[in-house]
C-alpha cells in the first residue's frame, strides 16, 4: 500500500485522501435503476473530443468518452480540493507517446456516477505526472479518460448531430431498423474495438482499425508490407499520449470505405513507429479510425452483440481540418489586461489592453480584468506562421484584428486555419513587446497532391 506521506510531491494545491478499506464483495459494473431502460447524457465536443460529467467518490469531474482505454485514467486534479481515491497501490504505466512509463496509483472500490448511471466498485488509476494535462490544449478542465466499462454494460448511442449520449440497458435494447443506418460486425479484442474497411492507397487493400473515440484525429496507419506512406507528406505534431508527444507523417489517402460509406481524400497519418513501443503485438491491426471520421456518423456500439450501427449525420461531407497556419496553442495560466471604457458622453478613454472575468474598475475609465493567456506551444518546421517568424512561447494576443481573449482556444484555432490563401496577421507578445506577423494559410497538397 502506498502511504500518504509518499504523495507529497504530488500534492500541492490538492489533497487526495487515501482509504485503506478491505474490498467486501465481488465486482460490480455500471448499471441504471431497475425498470429504467436508457439514461440520457449531453456531452460537449472539443476538438472532436468528447467530455462527459462524472463523479468520482462525489467529486464531480470532467472525463473524455474514449472507447480506446480499457480502465478510467485520473490526472490534473489541481483545480480539486479534494478527491477520496480508495484502496491504493503504487504501479507503472505505458501508454502512446515517445516518453518513459509513468507512476501512477491504482485503486479500486470507488463510485463512480453520472445521473442515474452508477459503479460503486470501479476500478481506476490516478497519473502523478503533472504535464499529462489536456486541459490546456481543450480549454476546460479534464480530468480523466474513460471508455470500455461503459461501453461493455450499456449499448452506447451517440448523437454527434445534437451532442447527446443514450446509455442503453442491454437487456431490454431492440436496435430498431432504418434504411439510412448501416449495421457492421465489431471486434472486440482485449477490451477493444475494432473495425474492418477498405483503404484505397496505390491499390485496395482491407484494413482493420481500432475504433478510438479518444482520438481527435481523423485516420492513423502503421506502414506494413502492403501499406506504405505515400510520396505525398509533411512531418506533423499528431497528438499527447500517456507518455508524450506522438509525431508521424501527415498525409492523405484516397478513399477509405466502412461498409458502404465512403470517404474520398481523407486526411490521415502514419505516427512514428517509437510512439507504439507500448502496443506489444498489433496484430491484425492497421490502425485507427478516431473522432474527426466518427462525429460524421450518429453511432451505436453493441458490444455485447459485436455490432456497430452507422447513421450518416450533417457532418458527413464536412471538410477534413489540417493544421494551414502550422501553430499549436494552448492555455498558460492567466494575465491582465486593462481596457477602456466610454463615459456618459460616449467618450472613449484609450487606456488599451484587454481582458475578460475578474473586473476592477480605476476612477470610471479603465477596466482591469483577468483573463486566461494562450501561448504558441508548437511550431511546424516550414509552415507560414513559422516562415514568418513566430517563436514558440509568443503569447497570442489578436488575429486579424480580433482580441483573442473574448474567444475560446478551438474558435482561435479556426481563425488561425480557416482557409487555404488566407492572409493572416498574428499580433503577439515576446519579451514584454508588442509584435505582428503576417501569413498566408497553405494548405500543403493541394500543389502536390
Amino acid at each position: 500500500m502506498l502511504k500518504t506521506r509518499k504523495l507529497n510531491r504530488f500534492l500541492s494545491n490538492i489533497a487526495i485522501i487515501i482509504l485503506l478499506l478491505p474490498v467486501l464483495g465481488i465486482a460490480q459494473t455500471f448499471h441504471l435503476p431497475e425498470g429504467q431502460k436508457f439514461e440520457k447524457l449531453k456531452f460537449r465536443l472539443i476538438n472532436n473530443l468528447m467530455i462527459i460529467p462524472m463523479e468520482v467518490n462525489g467529486t464531480e469531474l470532467s472525463f473524455i468518452l474514449d472507447s480506446g482505454v480499457d480502465k478510467p485514467i485520473l490526472f490534473n486534479l489541481s483545480d480539486q480540493d479534494s478527491v477520496q481515491i480508495n484502496n491504493v497501490s503504487e504501479i507503472s504505466i505505458k501508454g502512446l507517446g515517445d516518453g518513459e512509463p509513468i507512476k501512477a496509483l491504482r485503486s479500486h472500490g470507488n463510485t463512480f456516477k453520472t445521473k442515474n448511471i452508477a459503479n460503486r466498485d470501479q476500478q481506476l488509476y490516478v497519473v502523478l505526472d503533472k504535464t499529462m494535462n489536456f486541459s490546456t490544449t481543450l480549454g476546460i478542465p479534464i480530468h480523466g479518460i474513460i471508455g470500455y466499462d461503459l461501453f461493455r454494460d450499456f449499448v452506447v448511442e451517440i448523437d454527434y448531430g445534437r451532442n447527446i449520449l443514450k446509455f442503453h440497458d442491454p437487456t431490454t435494447y431492440v436496435h430498431r431498423k432504418n434504411r439510412r443506418q448501416e449495421i457492421l460486425p465489431l471486434a472486440i479484442i482485449q477490451k477493444k474495438a475494432y473495425i474492418d474497411g477498405n483503404l484505397i492507397l496505390k491499390g485496395e487493400l482491407p484494413v482493420r482499425l481500432l475504433v478510438d473515440t479518444g482520438s481527435s484525429d481523423a485516420i492513423w496507419l502503421f506502414e506494413n508490407g502492403a501499406i506504405h506512406v505515400p510520396d505525398t507528406y509533411y512531418e506533423d505534431f499528431l497528438g499527447k499520449g500517456l507518455n508524450g508527444n506522438i509525431f508521424g507523417k501527415r498525409t492523405k489517402v484516397d478513399t477509405i470505405q466502412i461498409g458502404r460509406f465512403v470517404l474520398k481524400d481523407a486526411k490521415a497519418a502514419f505516427p512514428d513507429k517509437k510512439s507504439f513501443g507500448a502496443i506489444k503485438n498489433l496484430g491484425s491491426r492497421n490502425g485507427s479510425v478516431g473522432g474527426e471520421v466518427l462525429k460524421r456518423f450518429n453511432i451505436i456500439f453493441d458490444y455485447g452483440r459485436n455490432t456497430i450501427a452507422l447513421r450518416k449525420n450533417r457532418n458527413f461531407n464536412a471538410p477534413f481540418q489540417y493544421n494551414l497556419s502550422g501553430l499549436s496553442l494552448q492555455h498558460d495560466g492567466v494575465r491582465y489586461i486593462s481596457e477602456s471604457i466610454t463615459d456618459s458622453r460616449g467618450v472613449i478613454y484609450s487606456e488599451e489592453k484587454s481582458f475578460g472575468d475578474v473586473q476592477i474598475l480605476f476612477e470610471n475609465r479603465t477596466r482591469l480584468s483577468l483573463v486566461p493567456e494562450i501561448i504558441v506551444s508548437g511550431i511546424r518546421a516550414g509552415s507560414p506562421a513559422h516562415e514568418a517568424g513566430l517563436l514558440e512561447g509568443d503569447v497570442i494576443l489578436a488575429v486579424n484584428g480580433k482580441r483573442i481573449h473574448r474567444y475560446k482556444i478551438q474558435e482561435v484555432l479556426e481563425m488561425l486555419n480557416e482557409k487555404d490563401g488566407k492572409r493572416v496577421k498574428v499580433q503577439v507578445e515576446r519579451h514584454a513587446q508588442d509584435l505582428t506577423f503576417s501569413f498566408v494559410l497553405k494548405d500543403m497538397f493541394k500543389e502536390k497532391w
